[in-house]
């Protein structure tokens, strides 16, 4: 069976389908919110109902990024800040693979900030998990694009100087057709946020504050919290661009003034994905290339087959 002859399959789906046969031992340290954001995912996929057969994680370095040994499914562990190109990819060659991404504010914010611009601005069809802990973790407590202005570090020893970059703004304003902000003290809000996002026609981005208590002491657990959707303070449409935005920038803000704001803040439905746009102009096949793999008569075109001849 291949995430190609799987997919389709209707039977009934437990969470443990999940975890490895043979169990690796996590080295997350003690306490990591790394853990909480593997439970919400396994505790998500029976409600997609998805088998692990259907589903490809991609991530790429850090202490988020081991993920894929821990999560049992097709699993590509990429290059540092390379997950997302190699997700459309694989998206754009098997549309019906459920295709999930994920890696650190360091990998996904810093090094990969280029591709998760351009990804969410393409709007492709999948997920996007990105462990927010305001560190470099696995490469032992670098300052991130997340850590906040003074927050002192091994490389910012007497603080640093820049202001943290706004990820829900930049994925709001990139084209992210989802964009929501969970925690991982908050584990029935990230299971039905993951839920949401995945089952997303488009692309979702879900920004998951993960404690870090080894190296990012500052930020304690992200607690308490407010879930926007819950409290009678806050309301705002999340089918509006403008008030989303607005309400991004004071989650933002108040995230670094000791406030926890999470929830769903922006989901737009009727945007065509990257993949629909493309078949719409005949650019792309509407049966899925992975199919010729396993077909012996597939007949196989190259560039210059389908482009005119420049004169």
């Amino acid at each position: 069976m291949s995430a190609f002859s799987a997919i389709g399959e209707d039977r009934e789906i437990d969470s443990e389908e999940y975890t490895p046969g043979i169990e690796p031992q996590a080295t997350w340290c003690p306490g990591c919110g790394d853990f909480s954001v593997l439970k919400a995912l396994k505790q998500a996929m029976p409600e997609v109902g998805r088998t692990p057969e259907e589903v490809l994680t991609v991530t790429g370095i850090g202490c988020s990024s081991k993920l894929n040994s821990y999560f049992d499914s097709y699993g590509f562990h990429s290059i540092h800040g390379r997950s997302l190109p190699i997700a459309r990819a694989a998206k754009l060659a098997n549309p019906d693979l459920e295709v999930i991404a994920a890696g650190g504010d360091g990998d996904g914010y810093g090094i990969g900030g280029n591709h998760f611009m351009h990804t969410a601005r393409e709007n492709h069809d999948m997920t996007y998990i990105v462990f927010n802990n305001e560190i470099f973790g696995l490469t032992k407590g670098q300052t991130s694009p997340t850590s906040p202005k003074g927050h002192k570090s091994k490389t910012q020893p007497h603080g640093s100087a820049k202001s943290p970059i706004r990820p829900l703004s930049l994925a709001l304003t990139s084209g992210a057709s989802y964009i929501a902000r969970t925690a991982a003290v908050n584990p029935n809000q990230a299971k039905e946020i993951l839920v949401e996002a995945i089952e997303h026609d488009g692309f979702a981005h879900v920004d998951f504050l993960t404690q870090c208590p080894t190296w990012n002491k500052d930020a304690k657990q992200y607690v308490p919290y407010t879930d926007v959707q819950e409290s009678e303070d806050y309301d705002f449409d999340v089918t509006d661009r403008r008030e989303a935005g607005e309400m991004m920038h004071e989650v933002e803000d108040k995230l670094y003034e000791g406030e926890i704001l999470t929830g769903r803040f922006y989901v737009e439905e009727d945007r065509p994905s990257y993949t629909e746009e493309k078949q719409a102009t005949d650019e792309m096949p509407e049966d899925p290339l992975a199919g010729k793999y396993f077909d012996d008569d597939a007949e196989w075109k190259r560039s210059y087959d389908l482009l005119e001849r420049h004169t």
